[in-house]
């Protein structure tokens, strides 16, 4: 049996926690201590309630972040640190170019892996072969409605009530999209970790008020010729800023670890 350590108890951790594949059982669970009652319960203290990491005393066979840009900033270097394997899907994180470069000296220090799940997007593959040959440009546009953009800075930039059609309210780069949207602009984060970098990816971000679905759309021109992907994704009932697809990028982590596919 392969056992994880789950960072966070929001939405999408207990989505994925829900989704296990047989053969991968959650043994820490690190969330405030406010929701530590709840984990008691909710897995009849099977499950381990922490803090910070630091505080488990055995080894998990994976560390999987589902909480927030904050958490990867926060336990990453401590989890990378003793050597374990971290998932991140808060990749927006990364566009903090400091903390990036600790993450990766770790690494290399103390043989930990830090890991990019795909997200709530698809073709990360395809975008990290064709970098291999030279990339030229990669743009990428999300869609959704006005309930996914509540609460972040888009309420700042248009009036998500009396938005009657589709309109872009942001145009930047990956690095200025993932900081200014830390709960929604975790995918353009992820296209430039993939691709040609926080600074050079294209972002425009859009609000849809005749939707219920996001919309990811990635073009990509090089050497190697170009492509476009768009995928229309549902959110998570619990949570419109996220998309299922997300969370299971991170359900297809965990399996990976008992199929024998694990890739970095």
């Amino acid at each position: 049996m392969k056992k994880i350590m789950m960072i966070g108890y929001g939405a999408m951790a207990k989505e994925v926690l829900a989704r296990l594949p047989e053969g991968v059982e959650p043994g820490w669970i690190v969330a405030r201590e406010q929701h530590h009652t709840e984990i008691a319960k909710a897995f009849a203290g099977r499950v381990q309630a922490l803090t910070h990491p630091e505080q488990c005393t055995e080894s998990p066979d994976l560390v999987l972040e589902c909480a927030s840009q904050q958490a990867v900033a926060e336990f990453g270097e401590a989890v990378i640190k003793r050597g374990w394997r971290l998932a991140v899907i808060s990749t927006g994180a990364l566009a903090d170019a400091a903390l990036q470069l600790r993450l990766q000296q770790a690494c290399a220090r103390h043989q930990g892996r830090l890991i990019v799940l795909s997200g709530a997007v698809a073709g990360m593959d395809g975008l990290a072969s064709a970098r291999e040959g030279g990339l030229e440009s990669v743009t990428y546009q999300s869609s959704k409605s006005p309930a996914s953009w509540r609460g972040s800075m888009a309420e700042k930039l248009i009036d998500l009530g009396a938005v009657s059609e589709a309109q872009v309210f942001f145009e930047g780069s990956a690095r200025e999209a993932a900081r200014m949207f830390p709960a929604n602009a975790n995918v353009a984060a992820t296209i430039a970790l993939h691709g040609i970098g926080m600074d050079a990816t294209r972002v425009r971000l859009q609000v849809d008020p005749h939707t219920q679905r996001n919309t990811h759309s990635l073009q990509v021109c090089g050497q190697f010729g170009e492509f476009q992907i768009e995928l229309c994704g549902n959110p998570l009932a619990s949570n419109p800023k996220t998309s299922t697809l997300a969370a299971l990028s991170a359900v297809q982590a965990c399996r990976c670890l008992v199929d024998g596919g694990f890739m970095a």
